[in-house]
């Protein structure tokens, strides 16, 4: 080989190792995902089939229950991955999960079903995944890395809308916990035989993560402001999907089409990361890009207020919605990278956990509140405070440190 062939370490092409994990790891994310957000589209009218399905305060906290346990046991989960292992925690995060779709699928009330839902959330690995997915990328793709992880929750996302309404037709809602079930059941076999032990050895030297450090990645300088992006973005996210269904109704859209509009927005929005994002990071505009997507939300935010005033067209809401997407992946591609660039290596589960925390929280706040505003403010208060909350964090982002891509 030529000597001015660039070595694996400096090149910004995957190892055949690295394409493996990130691959595997993006997979078993993608099947726990499918199994959170499946049954969101259609909960609310299923949720009728059981007894005090009428109340719309219990079918919203038995929604957003999976966020809430997901907030109270990233962080500890996160800790025992630094101390334990990567994998152990894993298998053991979706044994809970499997369990509780089990305890759903069995119940017979909504309280069942709530028990069942936390159980699900108290699987809380995204942490240790991520961590994982760390300890065994170099630098110079984490970002790459992430981005799968980022695509398959947004793919999942969008899938979710397309079989909601199919698979309740076709198996019931209860048949759709025994089909979250058996995607668990898909995803430990994929973590126990075909996922690689990356880091796991260094991992488990590496001993104890104090309370101390947990405090600290808390409010870490380089970390704090992306703790607190991700809970806004989640919140935002959770927020406008109280409203956007409606919008698409009321433009002339039936439900079960809206897929219709979301799908082309997913795919082509990952297009559009995949062609722009990776290639910008490489020349060191990775702090511009971050900027620039949480502007064009806000920009979205600005959108869809203007938009719910008036009769708008499907084009327009599509359009819309490609910006989000757009904005979103990017995001969640290249803010995990960076918390995990910003600890050291026997710290990362323990980073990532406080930061898949905030972002539980995001989706149980995000959940908790979108209802509450839309029925007290419209849809129009609604959007303005995403607008709000969203330029607060790009005025916090603005005084970030530089985004410096390390190189190993």
């Amino acid at each position: 080989m030529s000597s001015s062939s660039p070595s694996p370490k400096s090149s910004a092409a995957m190892t055949s190792a690295e394409l493996r994990l990130s691959g595997s790891l993006a997979l078993v994310f993608a099947l726990r995902m499918l199994g959170l957000f499946v049954i969101l589209p259609v909960f609310a009218i299923e949720a009728r089939n059981y007894p005090g399905g009428n109340d719309a305060a219990l079918i919203g906290l038995v929604m957003g229950s999976y966020g809430l346990t997901q907030a109270l046991f990233q962080i500890p989960f996160g800790w025992a991955s630094d101390r334990y292992g990567r994998k152990p925690v894993i298998l053991l995060g979706l044994l809970l999960f499997i369990g509780g779709s089990i305890v759903a699928a069995l119940a017979d009330s909504l309280y069942g079903v709530l028990l069942g839902r936390c159980l699900q959330g108290a699987g809380a690995i995204s942490a240790a995944i991520t961590a994982l997915l760390a300890d065994g990328t170099r630098e110079l793709v984490r970002t790459k890395a992430m981005a799968m992880i980022g695509i398959s929750i947004g793919l999942m996302f969008a899938l979710s809308l397309v079989l909601a309404p199919f698979l309740v037709g076709s198996i019931g809602f209860r048949g759709m916990f025994w089909l979250i079930a058996a995607l668990g059941v898909g995803a430990f076999f994929l973590v126990s035989v075909v996922v690689p032990s990356a880091g796991l050895q260094t991992v488990r030297a590496a001993g104890k993560v104090s309370f101390s450090v947990i405090l600290a990645q808390i409010v870490a300088p380089k970390t704090w402001r992306l703790n607190l992006g991700v809970f806004i973005l989640h919140a935002v996210q959770l927020a406008m999907w109280s409203a956007v269904p409606l919008m698409l109704v009321r433009e002339g859209l039936p439900k079960q089409d809206h897929w219709h509009i979301y799908l082309p927005a997913v795919l082509a929005s990952m297009l559009i990361m995949g062609g722009v994002l990776f290639r910008l990071e490489r020349r060191g505009f990775l702090r511009a890009v971050f900027l620039s997507q949480i502007l064009l939300l806000v920009v979205v935010q600005v959108a869809l207020w203007y938009a719910s005033t008036r009769s708008s067209s499907l084009w327009e809401t599509g359009l819309i919605l490609f910006a989000f997407f757009c904005a979103f992946n990017m995001l969640e591609a290249s803010q995990p990278s960076l918390v995990s660039q910003s600890a050291a290596a026997h710290e990362r589960g323990t980073a990532l956990g406080v930061y898949n925390t905030m972002q539980s929280l995001g989706l149980f706040v995000g959940g908790a509140a979108g209802g509450w505003l839309l029925q007290s403010f419209g849809m129009q208060g609604l959007f303005a405070v995403c607008a709000a909350l969203l330029a607060v964090w790009l005025f916090l982002a603005w005084g970030m440190p530089s985004i410096q891509h390390a190189q190993e």
